[in-house]
């Protein structure tokens, strides 16, 4: 509470250099014979002060942020004598204990504990109080300086737009330190796995059993780590999904985009649109409830026997109305800005409404289309919520659709659910799973990009 209600104190004192340095600016120019003397316009001006007003402001804070929980750390465990730091196994829930002491939530007549939780206490005030001094001096002093800095020749736009770019590649640079680490930490893990199971028994192994046995006679756990019934599972499907989603969706993309009034396309498209704002537990519960007991009694009336009552085509076929509107939505809208010039073209040249749609704007639209299509992969591969309520969780290795599967996704939540230890094979199956499904991704991006690289088509 009392950071948020510092950063509305430090945005309000940049909005004020922003008013006060945007109107020094239209006086400096009425002085100086018009705002053609001026470098940048008022707005830059005002956009300048309020950067130097606000950004140095929450650098502080935000480095502040960082280093006062360690630093009173450090000065509380110091001030403990060293009997009661022996008597104590974990300095870590030591330290807990004397927060929870200076908020009042535990109670305790140990001296020591009693002193350390003070002296904590006391570390905390003064730290707000330096905190709250330091951060709105700061601002006051960048407030100030850029109501002082304001001239004609100050040039403002220029240093607004560094800051601006600036920012853009810090956010840049955070998304590839994000991903990297994100990649690097699943490798990591998944390397520790593969020292206990060869890679060749992981990605080739048909039985998937990751229970570990405690002891010799323990029953059905015999720790078989073959992921290939999950990759069956996986594809399978998310290949039903796309059977449903693709057509529907891209069919019904060019009729919105070519054949549809404007005043239909207003109404279909949201309405198809409130499709992807469904929750997917509202799908897992239609599938469950719904599809997976009616394809099981369609199943059974011609004649089929032990249809299972969670199957792979109630999931995928689910999930594929679940990806329409990702297909559609995407696929209007590359659609839609293929060049009207190109239609009258063809047109033009003798042929069909239809021909058109077929031999000019689909090819036109081919990139924008493939992306749409990964899209809707990559969304059916990652599902967890409809494959865990209506396919299961058994790892059958199966080509049947009317049979219970599982997928990598469903497998990596069963396997970190609860409280896991990170040094068992079980748990670190996770990871392995996880980094194959990343590769597997990686390399279906890149050929898509391939196929869109080779198929694009410019025009001018």
């Amino acid at each position: 509470m009392q950071t948020s209600t510092l950063m509305v104190i430090v945005a309000l004192f940049a909005i004020s250099a922003f008013v006060l340095a945007k109107k020094r600016s239209r006086e400096v120019a009425t002085i100086e014979g018009g705002l053609k003397k001026l470098h940048s316009r008022p707005a830059y001006y005002g956009s300048f002060a309020a950067i130097l007003a606000a950004v140095p402001a929450v650098i502080l804070l935000l480095i502040w942020q960082a280093i006062e929980p360690s630093l009173v750390h450090s000065l509380v465990m110091a001030q403990i004598p060293s009997s009661t730091l022996q008597a104590h196994e974990s300095m870590t829930l030591l330290y807990s204990q004397i927060v929870h002491i200076a908020n009042g939530v535990l109670k305790t007549e140990d001296p020591a504990l009693l002193a350390a939780s003070e002296h904590y206490h006391h570390l905390q005030s003064i730290g707000l109080t330096l905190r709250w001094v330091a951060v709105l001096t700061v601002s006051l002093v960048g407030l100030a300086a850029g109501w002082r800095m304001v001239r004609p020749k100050l040039k403002a736009r220029h240093y607004v737009e560094k800051c601006l770019q600036l920012f853009l590649m810090f956010c840049s640079t955070l998304a590839i330190l994000t991903t990297a680490g994100i990649v690097l930490s699943v490798l990591f893990e998944a390397i520790r796995f593969f020292q206990i199971i060869p890679v060749t028994d992981f990605l080739f192994g048909t039985q998937w059993s990751p229970q570990i046995a405690l002891r010799a006679d323990q029953q059905g756990a015999s720790g078989a780590f073959g992921a290939i019934p999950l990759f069956t599972g996986t594809l399978m499907i998310s290949f039903i999904a796309m059977c449903i989603a693709a057509p529907i969706g891209l069919m019904s993309a060019i009729y919105l985009a070519e054949y549809a009034s404007p005043r239909v396309r207003n109404i279909v498209k949201p309405v198809l649109e409130i499709l992807a704002g469904i929750p997917t537990v509202v799908y897992g519960f239609f599938a469950a409830l719904t599809a997976a007991p009616f394809i099981r009694d369609v199943a059974e009336s011609i004649g089929l026997s032990n249809v299972s009552s969670e199957s792979a085509l109630a999931a995928g076929a689910v999930m594929g109305v679940m990806i329409i509107p990702f297909v559609s939505s995407l696929s209007d809208d590359v659609i839609t800005a293929v060049p009207q010039s190109l239609r009258d073209g063809s047109l033009g040249l003798g042929a069909t409404r239809s021909e058109t749609i077929r031999k000019v704007v689909l090819p036109a639209a081919l990139p924008g289309i493939v992306g749409g299509l990964l899209l809707a992969v990559s969304r059916a591969i990652g599902e967890t919520m409809i494959v865990v309520m209506a396919a299961g969780l058994s790892a059958n290795l199966t080509a049947n659709p009317l049979d219970s599967v599982t997928t990598v996704t469903v497998q990596i939540v069963t396997l970190l659910v609860g409280d896991q230890e990170f040094d068992s094979p079980k748990t670190l199956a996770a990871f392995a799973l996880g980094l194959t499904l990343f590769v597997v991704t990686l390399a279906l991006n890149f050929v898509a990009l391939r196929i869109v690289k080779k198929y694009r088509e410019q025009y001018d």
